[in-house]
């Protein structure tokens, strides 16, 4: 509302013509409320995932396990060699330097897991060998589940004793999607998405590789999802006339202006300025805040820098952002929101058409 204000006292420029009398600001009222209602068909467990192997608990603890069972058989050989008469000095040595590696490598595991290493080529080879580790495990994973699970597993007799890598993508890691889940080119909503090939990858290898953050591509589509939920829902409901254009503001907010968005991949000319006006305070709203699980809020000079890039790459409406910049709607919103230490000196000139970098 702070922002839709600011762009309706514009007497000149682009945004000039916008009307915000009662009956927008009951739209957008209402719409704000409910754009993000979609959420609440997403798994919890995905939107709040920390780490790349979380899921309902974080699977480092079991790589860990893994890890303790080499360690575990490197001390029983250096037992077994030790009784067959070998140097305890030498055999000292070795398992020291053995366990160092060891130590290390999982140490390198737990920062892919945080997402601290960067996952350049020699990180990515330096990973792959380590996972190619073999660790002897001998009783059997298919027994004791509940029949979901045990549908999961691969369906034949395993020997026992098996020997397996430490790190692996197995056939029960990928989730297929169920058919009322797919949704179809010729959809009703209009809806233009990219659907991965799985609804869920939980390999190992596969989530402590990614290029950066804690989220697969698939996690992604799942939390995008909201929007094609909250539209679903929006537009099954029987909004009054002046309502009607609640569906298309709620549901605009994760469209760029580029036409890259989702889910209906819109450009800057087929959104309403209003939900174009959602998707900057959305932006900065998720920014800023301090009660998101896996990150922390940013101050004002680190999210109007970010933002300014999303303005550079066209994904935000630059004449809006000019707006929510020189009214000092992103200020007003700070003093009553973010929490001291967040709100920071910002020189919005640099943010503004005209400006020259000397």
């Amino acid at each position: 509302m702070m922002l839709a204000n600011a762009v309706y006292e514009q007497e000149t420029g682009p945004l000039s013509s916008f009307n915000f009398g009662s009956e927008e600001k009951e739209t957008l009222f209402v719409a704000s409320h409910l754009h993000d209602i979609g959420k609440i068909l997403v798994p919890e467990h995905v939107v709040h995932k920390e780490t790349r192997l979380e899921l309902l608990y974080d699977r480092l603890n079991e790589i860990r396990m893994r890890f303790e069972i080499i360690k575990r058989d490197l001390k029983i050989s250096y037992y077994k060699k030790l009784n067959g008469g070998a140097s305890k000095e030498l055999l000292d040595r070795e398992l020291d330097k053995e366990y160092r590696m060891i130590d290390e490598d999982f140490q390198f595991i737990a920062n892919c897991n945080e997402g601290k290493e960067e996952m350049n080529p020699e990180n990515l080879d330096k990973l792959k060998k380590i996972g190619m580790r073999t660790w002897e495990k001998t009783l059997d994973d298919t027994i004791g589940l509940s029949y979901s699970e045990k549908m999961k597993k691969v369906k034949k007799k395993n020997p026992n004793p098996l020997i397996e890598n430490l790190l692996s993508d197995k056939p029960d890691h990928f989730i297929e999607r169920e058919e009322q889940e797919i949704i179809a080119p010729d959809n009703p909503w209009n809806f233009k998405i990219d659907l991965p090939q799985y609804k869920y990858n939980h390999g190992e290898m596969y989530n402590l590789s990614l290029d950066k953050g804690v989220f697969t591509t698939e996690e992604k589509y799942i939390i995008n999802s909201h929007m094609i939920h909250t539209i679903k829902m929006l537009e099954e409901l029987p909004f009054p006339k002046n309502l009607k254009s609640v569906p298309e503001i709620a549901g605009g907010h994760h469209e760029k202006m580029d036409g890259s968005g989702f889910p209906k991949k819109l450009k800057k000319d087929e959104l309403s300025i209003l939900s174009r006006i959602m998707r900057i305070v959305d932006i900065f709203e998720t920014l800023t805040s301090v009660n998101k699980p896996n990150k922390k809020g940013r101050t004002l000079s680190e999210s109007i820098k970010m933002m300014d890039r999303m303005r550079k790459d066209d994904l935000i409406d630059p004449d809006i952002f000019e707006v929510f910049l020189t009214s000092g709607t992103y200020l007003e919103y700070a003093k009553k929101f973010l929490e001291p230490y967040q709100i920071d000196e910002v020189d919005i000139s640099r943010y503004l058409s005209g400006y020259v970098d000397v």
